[in-house]
């Protein structure tokens, strides 16, 4: 009892340490689970033990991550990414498994090695790619779309490749009798659970859910994903296609988004046990002493899998450039790869010197990749010339298509916020131009008379060729902060002085942006929130003049950068009276100030601006210039306290100083 609570705590401090170092580091979390099992493990230091009850909790972290994957998948979403997903998914998984047959019976290795070699080196870690594309904001970029395609169709394909691993496993001489009772039971049971299944879970769950119970609905979602994974364990197929058959029902009720939040601890804590126990199989000795045929085939393995990927998208129709970047961030290993070599060690289908050096290569790919991933556009220009000729044709067509535009508004962005607010500009007659990374929502919008173009706005020549030297603004719609920066530090570096609009999900980083140039901020939970609440308070019976009041001055309080508001009788307390202000000050004859000029009379020395001034005969108010003499009729408008404003007009009329 005591030896295994030293373990625990042995692996939880361990874990809180090596978790907390790769996050600084910018590093998965789970190649620190690997580093933990390897530095702790019985290769290494002999810390711990690998025991079966250990590694059979670990394996309910593949019964999870199973489950999440299925979450994210709908028979829609499958249906639009058809071609992607089965094309280039399909094409990439299934020569990668050829190939792998090939050149391990050339190496003298059995099939049934070379095939869970294959199987595990054509995965590619959903974890690293789908976090480095969110935060290079690539998710709708050509290579980007084409990542998660192919990334989808792996997850679909560790399926079958789990119950082909169990069935090669049997070692039973009838092995393909066996793989096609396996696939009846399975189509038999996927049936019944697909016609009937998500009715009785929507019904379940609604039941449950009507209990107001956490607790309650946390357990029920355990309990139906273990049901399921032990419905499929007991007709002869695996764990994991259970737990991805539930995941898969679940997403279609409306309970998908609680579920997830719900099951994310579970999976992470158990998915981290299940990466350590894989690292506690790597032999340290093994990847010194074979460093340099490890380092032969990780390069082997690298050039020979964006090679393929490169090629089968230049089949389905896009530019070599595109094939090459989609080629580098899915060039490493994956989550998947270690479930397929754990099964096949398990199944005795592959021996330890194999495992060893395999297992070797997935780490190492998993640590380098996203260094290189970073750079993928970079790489892509050196080896393909077209691709940068392509990238100069793209710019071409931006700069013909803004050539006549002067004082226009470029917009980042064209989602659902960029194209509101196209429609707003348009009613206004306000010219813009919108830039967008989704190729197919820029032929659909272009295609509908939106004056919208492909590119990518975190490119100074792109802005450039917008028109950036003649716009009047830039509004940055993007939700994720990381692009909106990318954006605010090419604009800052030559035309500082240009106003910048960004929007972002909270108030959380406002202050970030404003330092980083733009102009407004504007959090869209934030104002969403003061809507609500405007609403809601008007709805009680509060009166609206207080109710604009209250919204106003958390305004000025939270974002500091209105320019002010001209106060009001609602405005008669001492909370406001600190606020900067707008007040007119209409010019008689008899005041002080009449007949001066504007940089005659001390303004500054009262903290107070001159905003603007207004003349009876003109329509449109007049820009304050120091030479302009005041007039009578003449309206003043500025900005300050209310102190100052009140001493600002005393000023004015008598002349008088406080």
């Amino acid at each position: 009892m005591f030896d295994s609570l030293i373990h625990l705590l042995l692996l939880l401090t361990s874990s809180v340490f090596a978790v907390g170092l790769f996050r600084i580091l910018g590093l998965p979390a789970m190649l620190a689970y690997f580093v933990i099992g390897i530095v702790l493990g019985p290769h290494a230091l002999g810390l711990l033990e690998d025991e079966e009850s250990g590694r059979q909790v670990a394996e309910f972290g593949i019964v999870f991550l199973m489950f999440s994957i299925g979450l994210e998948f709908s028979l829609p979403k499958l249906y639009a990414m058809r071609k992607t997903l089965f094309g280039l998914g399909g094409g990439q998984v299934v020569l990668t498994l050829l190939a792998s047959l090939v050149l391990g019976k050339v190496a003298g290795l059995s099939l049934t090695s070379a095939f869970i070699i294959g199987a595990a080196i054509t995965m590619s870690s959903t974890a690293i790619v789908s976090k480095i594309l969110m935060e290079r904001v690539d998710l709708n970029s050509r290579h980007g779309r084409l990542s998660i395609g192919v990334l989808l169709f792996q997850d679909l394909a560790v399926i079958p490749i789990l119950v082909l691993i169990q069935t090669l496993g049997s070692h039973s001489d009838n092995w393909l009798d066996v793989l096609g009772l396996t696939l009846f039971k399975s189509s038999v049971l996927l049936f019944l659970l697909f016609k009937f299944g998500k009715n009785i879970l929507n019904f379940w769950f609604e039941l449950v859910a009507k209990q107001r119970s956490r607790e309650l609905f946390v357990l029920n979602v355990l309990m139906v994903t273990l049901l399921m994974a032990a419905a499929t364990n007991y007709v002869g197929l695996s764990f994991a296609l259970g737990a991805f058959v539930a995941g898969m029902l679940i997403s279609e009720t409306k309970y998908r988004y609680q579920v997830e939040s719900d099951i994310a601890p579970f999976r992470d804590i158990l998915l981290g046990l299940f990466f350590i126990s894989v690292g506690m199989l790597l032999d340290v000795s093994v990847l010194i002493n074979h460093i340099v045929l490890i380092v032969f085939l990780l390069a082997l393995f690298l050039v020979f899998k964006i090679g393929l990927i490169a090629f089968l998208t230049k089949l389905y129709g896009f530019e070599m450039g595109v094939g090459v970047r989609t080629g580098i961030i899915l060039g490493q290993a994956g989550e998947f790869s270690f479930v397929v070599l754990a099964l096949g060690l398990q199944t005795h289908l592959i021996d330890g010197d194999s495992l060893q050096l395999v297992l070797s290569v997935a780490v190492l790919s998993m640590l380098v990749a996203p260094f290189i991933i970073q750079y993928n556009g970079r790489i892509a220009r050196k080896l393909v010339k077209s691709y940068t000729r392509n990238s100069y044709k793209v710019v071409e067509t931006i700069q013909e298509h803004s050539l006549d535009l002067r004082d226009h508004v470029i917009i980042c962005g064209y989602g659902r916020s960029g194209q509101y607010l196209g429609r707003f500009l348009r009613e206004e007659n306000i010219p813009y131009v919108a830039l967008d990374m989704d190729a197919s929502r820029v032929q659909e919008a272009a295609a509908a008379g939106e004056n919208v173009i492909y590119g990518d706005a975190g490119r100074r020549s792109v802005l450039e060729a917008a028109g950036l030297a003649r716009a009047k603004a830039v509004i940055v719609s993007y939700a994720e902060t990381r692009g909106t920066m990318k954006v605010l530090h090419v604009i800052q570096e030559k035309y500082p002085t240009l106003p910048v609009i960004v929007r972002t999900h909270d108030d959380s980083e406002m202050d970030l942006l404003r330092d980083a140039g733009a102009a407004e901020v504007v959090p869209e939970i934030l104002e969403g929130s003061l809507m609500l609440a405007s609403h809601a308070l008007v709805t009680l019976g509060i009166p609206l003049n207080r109710v604009v009041k209250r919204i106003r001055l958390f305004r000025e309080e939270r974002y500091k950068m209105f320019k002010g508001y001209f106060r009001g009788v609602s405005d008669a307390d001492t909370t406001t009276a600190a606020l900067p202000q707008l007040h007119s000050v209409e010019m008689y004859k008899n005041f002080y100030a009449h007949g001066l000029r504007l940089d005659h009379i001390p303004f500054e020395d009262f903290a107070v601006e001159v905003k603007q001034l207004r003349r009876t005969n003109m329509p449109e108010p007049i820009a304050p210039r120091p030479d302009i003499i005041l007039n009578e009729g003449d309206i003043l408008v500025l900005l300050g306290s209310n102190a100052a404003l009140i001493a600002m007009e005393v000023y004015l009329i008598s002349g008088r100083k406080p």
